[in-house]
């Protein structure tokens, strides 16, 4: 059913479809809206027997999340920012114990310093967590990443993080096709865990594992991740034969056919960027996107066919890693190797900083022109960032960076901030 709905209350209604048993979670922007609309439908009953926990933090939702799955109950949670640092021990231990919780990342920046719009730092710190990540370019794919989550998750008995960019995607207004009840039931299966707390059936889950077979059950875990790489695309088709429309997979090649250049990125910046593609595709230029769904496990198959033909590829991140650079890039050159292409990074909208359509223009400008630097972040202000050189440079009591930074930004009336 189609609805103009606000992008964190349709996550909402997808999730209410899937029949969850638990949903345990603490509110932090941008996903609260989220888990406030689940928690109003478990109070009016409209979910049957589902339990909402109210708990003291986003460690104690991931504990509670932990303790539901591990009893048999189909279980979902959201989080964002630092409230997703401060659930990792849970995190990790989700994974190693083979938990197929769903979890909403509403991706939004770390701090220090403290920001609360949009990149996607947190997801990508978590990259290794043991975590299948999918990642939607809008709200309808995000409703529908969803419902294939729980499919993904419980075949697998591995949790999945559906990201979507906060505020960007979570409180925008848009029309989405909501998931009807009757699809998803036809879609996703009841529950059945792979492994189940019973009394009346005892045994143990979380032992103690010594170095004669942790190297073993970690391959294991390895395994679930490259399985998944066989699932997603056939859970994609299910999902498409059901439902009629075609979300999800791994990778989704907009206009890469005969294409020398070729842009990839994660999320909803993935609409900027096909915008100036084709303008640029119409004027002749040789030119394509990818656009990545599935960045754990990463498809390095998928996106070498992709890359395969092309002269160059461009990774749009919007994280990075400190002292080193691209986190999708250095991904994409392993999946590119030996086709000799030519790779570049460029970081855009970290903190929440608009990527305009001008801003990717030049950038393409500098690709065509052969100016384009390796590493490059779209945007930034050498003079704020001279500025703070030159006071660290003449005393050792130069204060805080961040105030500092700031301070000078507004003293310029916001010309920095990309506005």
């Amino acid at each position: 059913m189609r609805e103009q709905i606000e992008g964190s209350q349709a996550m909402a209604r997808a999730v209410a479809a899937c029949r969850p048993d638990v949903i345990a979670a603490y509110p932090i922007s941008p996903q609260t809206h989220i888990v406030e609309g689940l928690s109003a439908m478990v109070k009016k009953g409209d979910l049957g027997t589902c339990e909402f926990l109210n708990v003291e933090s986003e460690y104690g939702a991931m504990s509670a999340c932990i303790g539901a799955s591990a009893s048999g109950a189909r279980t979902y949670t959201a989080t964002a920012s630092q409230g997703l640092l401060y659930m990792v021990e849970p995190v990790y231990n989700a994974s190693g114990l083979g938990l197929p919780i769903v979890m909403t990342v509403a991706n939004r920046a770390l701090g220090a310093p403290i920001n609360i719009w949009n990149d996607h730092s947190d997801a990508m710190s978590q990259r290794d967590s043991g975590w299948l990540q999918l990642y939607a370019e809008n709200n309808q794919e995000a409703a529908d990443l969803h419902v294939q989550a729980f499919r993904i998750a419980e075949e697998l008995s591995v949790p999945v993080m559906v990201c979507m960019d906060g505020f960007i995607l979570t409180h925008s207004v848009e029309e989405v096709d909501l998931p009807e009840q009757e699809q998803v039931d036809r879609f996703l299966p009841p529950f059945v865990p792979r492994q189940e707390l019973d009394p009346a059936h005892p045994l143990s889950i979380g032992a103690m594992v010594g170095p004669e077979a942790f190297t073993e059950v970690k391959y294991l875990q390895h395994m679930r991740q490259l399985d998944a790489l066989t699932l997603i695309p056939q859970v994609q088709a299910e999902f498409a034969e059901i439902f009629g429309r075609d979300s999800g997979g791994l990778v989704r090649p907009y206009r890469c056919e005969d294409a020398e250049t070729i842009v990839i990125a994660l999320g909803s910046v993935l609409g900027t960027i096909k915008d100036v593609v084709d303008i640029r595709r119409d004027a002749g230029e040789r030119i394509g996107v990818l656009g990545i769904t599935s960045f754990r496990p990463f498809p390095f198959e998928a996106v070498r066919e992709a890359l395969t033909g092309a002269r160059r590829f461009i990774a749009v991140e919007k994280a990075f890693s400190l002292g080193i650079g691209g986190i999708v890039a250095s991904h994409c050159r392993r999946a590119a190797a030996g086709l000799g292409l030519d790779g570049y990074e460029v970081f855009a909208g970290l903190g929440g900083r608009p990527v305009t359509s001008r801003s990717l223009d030049e950038m393409f400008d500098h690709v065509r022109d052969g100016v384009l630097e390796e590493q490059t972040f779209l945007d930034l202000d050498r003079e704020l960032v001279d500025a703070e050189l030159e006071r660290e440079h003449r005393t050792r009591r130069s204060g805080p960076v961040a105030e500092n930074v700031m301070r000078d930004a507004h003293a310029r009336g916001g010309e920095s901030m990309g506005i």
